[in-house]
């Protein structure tokens, strides 16, 4: 078996269709034909089935295509890890991203790195939390970020920033005239909301803070971007959701943002990893993680941590 086995049955189980793969690929069907033909001897299995109409993946097949992406995801680190050591990094931590961060926290958190140990190198994945999730088991990142806290068995997820969550609207809209905007005002109006394929775990605290309203949301478009979101708010088509600290950076005209009225919502976001003791870069990345005050003067993680450590039983 070589890896050219591996890329070519990949662009197949992608493709479902061998014409396809075989230009995705630059090569003739027939030498694809032949190494996928190879490929299923050395295993001893069939792991396409191939008719005039279609191809599909067997039972075999699909099981191996959980694992082949894992090799030249390891591959490609192995290719990192010797270019970082000949720019001069002692070692590499592999950070996921997955829903978006409060940019003005994660700024800071780099900027501490990169000033206190510049000597590790850090790498930045943005994927899906359910890939996230699955790479912390499977070892191909140390740490992730992200906007939930359901993580499952074997993984450690702790709250670190919390960021204001607002309403966006459009300059000159109805709702400016609250200071603090009412949940069921808002939801008279069409909303953009993320996509729970892009941003699961934010989609999950939106929907959370939406529920306590009695109302069902007219949801006008699923945005799988911040950009989007805000460019159907300028254009007047829909209300968005935010965290604050995505807004006021951004600096958009004809777009203004107001929080929600009643019991304080915001946007947590959690740090994940897997439950076991860290490595010694990583226990430093982790320790400057809870460092990092949020803006505005928000509780910091760090202080919230401390204050549940010290709580006694009355």
């Amino acid at each position: 078996m070589e890896l050219r086995h591996l890329r070519y049955f990949l662009a197949v189980a992608e493709e479902l269709h061998f014409a396809r793969a075989a230009e995705r690929l630059h090569i003739e069907q027939s030498p694809l034909s032949r190494a996928i033909k190879e490929l299923e001897e050395d295993l001893g299995t069939q792991l396409f089935v191939r008719t005039t109409r279609s191809t599909r993946l067997t039972r075999a097949g699909k099981l191996f295509l959980e694992h082949v992406p894992r090799v030249f995801t390891a591959l490609q680190q192995a290719r990192d890890s010797v270019k970082a050591a000949a720019n001069g990094f002692h070692s590499q931590l592999r950070v996921a991203l997955s829903d978006g961060v409060p940019p003005t926290c994660f700024s800071a958190l780099l900027a501490l790195c990169r000033q206190e140990e510049p000597e590790i190198e850090i790498r930045l994945t943005e994927i899906p939390l359910s890939q996230q999730i699955k790479g912390l088991h499977e070892d191909i990142y140390d740490v992730g970020f992200a906007q939930s806290g359901e993580a499952g068995d074997g993984i450690v997820a702790e709250s670190i920033w919390h960021d204001p969550l607002m309403v966006v609207v459009p300059a000159r809209h109805p709702l400016l005239a609250y200071k603090r905007v009412p949940i069921d005002e808002m939801l008279r109006y069409p909303l953009a909301l993320c996509d729970p394929q892009a941003c699961e775990g934010r989609a999950r605290q939106i929907d959370r803070a939406l529920r306590q309203s009695s109302l069902e949301p007219l949801i006008a478009e699923r945005v799988a971007s911040f950009d989007l979101m805000i460019a159907l708010v300028s254009a007047g088509l829909a209300l968005g959701l935010a965290g604050a600290s995505q807004i006021s950076p951004s600096g958009e005209s004809g777009v203004v943002a107001r929080p929600l009225a009643g019991r304080s919502q915001r946007l947590t976001t959690y740090l994940l990893r897997v439950d076991d003791e860290p490595s010694e870069p990583l226990a430093r990345f982790i320790e400057r993680v809870f460092a990092i005050d949020p803006p505005k003067g928000k509780t910091s993680a760090a202080r919230e941590r401390n204050d549940a450590s010290e709580e006694v039983e009355p």
